[in-house]
């Protein structure tokens, strides 16, 4: 089944597009208000595609459905990302990467991006994917199995925007670092970026990001 989105449309001809994904228990919706707030050049092209994850089960939360991309069995950091779920949910990904590349969207005018959950399924396709994006956008999140990306990764040079909270209390800061270790390890093009907060995104951040996209997308 393929996966429902909100989109923000590019403000002149389409030309780049950047997929958003939102963290456990909320949706496509919660990140839509960004687009308008990046305010990105106009001559860009960008449209943003935010997509619903499905509807399941997660067991940390005793059961409860939500929107998750995948299941949370354990907070414990080397088991907290249920492997089969994020590589369900990278498929379905995947898919509307497909899609619009079929639509006449190159690859490298593509962002993938991601917070917390999102961030885990974005930083386990791009590496994986037969075409190479533009980027990656990385956001208060960790790395599953990371150590099957030297055996699995098509792409190792990639670039990937790295943001976390200092004070982050999901996610931990630690979990952050180690993915940007791991992806750096791999030669990587890896920014980092830390801010004073929580498990959430900045003002500041906002700008860090606006920054980037500019600078792959121009």
């Amino acid at each position: 089944m393929s996966l429902e989105f909100v989109e923000y449309p590019a403000k002149a001809k389409h030309q780049a597009t950047i997929i958003w994904l939102h963290g456990l228990g909320d949706s496509g919706d919660g990140f839509l208000p960004v687009a308008p707030q990046l305010s990105l050049p106009d001559d860009l092209g960008v449209r943003f595609v935010f997509p619903h994850a499905p509807v399941q089960p997660v067991t940390i939360n005793g059961g409860m459905e939500m929107r998750s991309w995948y299941d949370i069995k354990s907070m414990d950091l080397d088991k907290r990302a249920d492997e089969t779920g994020v590589r369900e949910s990278a498929a379905k990904v995947e898919a509307l990467i497909s899609h619009e590349i079929e639509k006449g969207i190159p690859a490298d005018k593509i962002i993938l991006a991601g917070f917390s959950q999102g961030g885990v399924v974005s930083l386990h396709l791009a590496p994986r994917l037969e075409q190479k994006l533009a980027g990656v956008m990385a956001l208060s999140t960790y790395m599953c199995v990371p150590e099957k990306l030297t055996a699995e990764a098509k792409h190792t040079d990639l670039t990937v925007f790295m943001a976390h909270g200092s004070q982050d209390q999901v996610v931990p800061y630690g979990a952050g670092r180690h993915a940007f270790d791991i992806l750096s390890a791999h030669n990587m093009d890896v920014s980092w970026q830390e801010y004073p907060m929580g498990h959430q995104v900045c003002g500041e951040e906002l700008a860090a990001i606006r920054q980037w996209l500019i600078a792959r997308l121009s």
